[in-house]
C-alpha cells in the first residue's frame, strides 16, 4: 500500500536548536522532551484511576470508614475528593491512600463547576439514590472524545424505580415512597458501557430484592468494584461476566480495599519500550488484564515475558499489526492512541479502528507533524510505518492523545514540546519522572 506522506530523517543536532527556540516561546505547561534515548530498568506501576474513582464514589453508600489504599495521585482524584468533599465525606489522606466516611451527609446536589471537567463525578448518583434516595448532578465532563450519553445509566435507575428527569443539563433523580428504597429489577444493556454498568451496580447493591445486569461491562474496573461492595457487605455474582446479580441487602459497612493496577498506564508504559526498542519491565500488573495487548505486542516481533506481577517487553523490532477497539477482553481504546504512535515507526502498514469513540483521532494531526504517515479515513487510520520521526512542538487534546505524543517524542529524532500537561496529569502520575529514572531524557516547564 503506497503514501504520499512525506518525512525527513534528521539527527539531533539539526532539530535541537530549533525546538529549543519553540521552547522559548511556549507560555503554557510543557515537556521537553529528547529523543532517542534509550529505556531500562522498571517502572512502577499506580492504582488504576478508573478504578479508583468509583470506588471513591462507592464509600457514599455507608456511614462507616471506607479505606482505599494504592490510591494514585493524578488531578482526577483530587477532583473526585472536591466533589465529595462537597456532599459531607470526611477525606483522610493516609500514607498508602484515603480514608473516606459519609457518616454526615449534609448535601445533596453537585454544582456544575465541580463536575464539568470530571466525567466519573456522575458515579455519585447510584449511591446517594441507593442510600438517602434523592439526588440532583450536572451532566458530567471530561475529555471531548466524543459522545458519551448516560442514557444506558438513567435507564438502569428507571427500572430500579427511581424518577429522573434531564433538564437544562441537570440530572434529578428521586426515589417514590415513604422508605425510598429501590426496587430490584433486571436491566439489559444495549451496550456493555462500564459508567453505566457501575452505576446500576452501586444502585443496585441496597435495593429491595434481586437485580441482574445483562450485556454488562466485564472490565476489571467492574471487577474491582464488585469486589469492594461484597468486602462492604453487598451480594454480588457474576462481576466479570456478561451478567450480574445482585440480592439487595439493608445496609453496607465499612473495608479496606487495594486498587487494581492501572493496565492503561502498565501498557502505556511497555508501549514506551516498544517504541524506543527497549528492553523495560513494570510492575505490579495483574497480566490477564493486559491480554489483548501483549497479544498484539508479540505479533508485532516484541518478546514478552510474564514473572507473577511483572512484565518485560524486549521489542527486537516492531512490524505493523491490525487492531481494532472494543470493549474488554478486546483491545482497549485507552491505548488505541498510545499503540497508533508505536505503529508509525514500524516495519510495513497497519490499519487501526476506533469502534469504541467517533472523536478518538485526535493524535492524528500531531503525529503527522512529526513526520508519521497517516491516512485518516472516518474512525480508520492506515499508517505506513517510517525509519524515524522528527521533533516538532506538538500537542494533546485528551488525556491518551497526550500519553502518545509523549511516546512519539521519545523515539522522535531531536527535542520535541509537548503540551497538553493538564490532560496527562489526569491519568499519569509524574509520568516524566518515572521515565526518566528508566533513561528518558525530559524536563517540564
Amino acid at each position: 500500500m503506497g503514501c504520499s506522506c512525506q518525512y525527513k530523517q534528521n539527527t539531533k543536532g539539526v532539530n535541537m536548536p530549533i525546538a529549543a527556540s519553540i521552547s522559548k516561546r511556549i507560555s503554557k505547561p510543557h515537556l521537553e522532551i529528547t529523543g532517542n534515548y534509550g529505556l531500562s530498568g522498571e517502572i512502577k506501576v499506580s492504582g488504576a484511576k478508573n478504578s479508583a474513582l468509583v470506588l471513591m464514589a462507592a464509600s457514599l453508600l455507608t456511614a462507616d470508614q471506607i479505606r482505599l489504599s494504592n490510591v494514585p495521585h493524578l488531578t482526577d482524584i483530587e477532583g473526585m475528593s472536591q466533589i465529595l468533599l462537597s456532599l459531607g465525606v470526611k477525606i483522610n489522606n493516609e500514607s498508602s491512600g484515603l480514608c473516606l466516611q459519609a457518616n454526615d451527609l449534609h448535601h445533596l446536589e453537585l454544582s456544575y463547576e465541580l463536575v464539568h471537567g470530571l466525567r466519573a463525578s456522575f458515579f455519585c448518583i447510584g449511591p446517594l439514590l441507593a442510600r438517602l434516595g434523592k439526588a440532583k448532578i450536572p451532566l458530567p465532563g471530561g475529555c471531548e472524545i466524543g459522545a458519551r450519553p448516560v442514557a444506558e445509566h438513567i435507564k438502569g435507575l428507571k427500572a430500579l424505580g427511581a424518577y429522573v428527569s434531564v433538564e437544562n443539563g441537570v440530572v434529578t433523580a428521586s426515589v417514590p415512597g415513604i422508605q425510598k428504597r429501590l426496587k430490584g429489577a433486571d436491566v439489559i444493556l444495549d451496550c456493555p458501557s462500564v459508567g453505566a454498568t457501575e452505576t446500576i451496580l452501586m444502585a443496585a447493591v441496597l435495593a429491595e430484592g434481586k437485580s441482574s445486569i445483562e450485556n454488562a461491562a466485564q472490565e476489571p474496573e467492574v471487577q474491582d468494584l464488585a469486589k469492594l461492595l461484597n468486602s462492604m457487605g453487598a451480594n454480588i455474582s457474576g462481576a466479570g461476566g456478561p451478567k450480574i446479580t445482585i440480592e439487595g441487602v439493608q445496609r453496607l459497612y465499612g473495608c479496606k480495599h487495594t486498587v487494581i493496577p492501572d493496565r492503561i498506564e502498565a501498557g502505556t508504559f511497555l508501549i514506551a519500550g516498544a517504541i524506543t526498542r527497549s528492553t523495560l519491565r513494570v510492575r505490579p500488573v495483574i497480566p490477564e488484564h493486559l491480554s489483548s495487548l501483549l497479544q498484539k505486542l508479540r505479533d508485532s516481533g516484541c518478546k514478552i515475558h510474564i514473572d507473577g506481577d511483572a512484565i518485560e517487553i524486549n521489542p527486537i523490532e516492531v512490524k505493523a499489526v491490525d487492531i481494532t477497539t472494543q470493549p474488554f477482553p478486546g483491545f482497549p481504546t485507552d491505548l488505541q492512541a498510545p499503540f497508533m504512535a508505536l505503529m508509525t515507526t514500524s516495519i510495513g502498514t497497519s490499519v487501526i479502528t476506533e469502534k469504541i469513540y467517533e472523536n478518538r483521532m485526535q493524535h492524528v494531526a500531531e503525529l503527522q507533524r512529526m513526520g508519521a504517515c497517516i491516512r485518516l479515513q472516518g474512525n480508520t487510520a492506515i499508517i505506513e510505518g517510517v525509519p524515524a520521526l522528527s521533533a516538532a512542538p506538538v500537542s494533546g487534546g485528551d488525556l491518551r492523545s497526550t500519553a502518545a505524543m509523549v511516546l512519539a517524542s521519545l523515539a522522535a529524532t531531536g527535542t520535541s514540546t509537548v503540551e497538553g500537561l493538564h490532560h496527562l496529569d489526569r491519568g499519569y502520575s509524574a509520568m516524566e519522572e518515572r521515565l526518566n529514572v528508566a533513561g528518558a531524557n525530559i524536563i517540564r516547564y
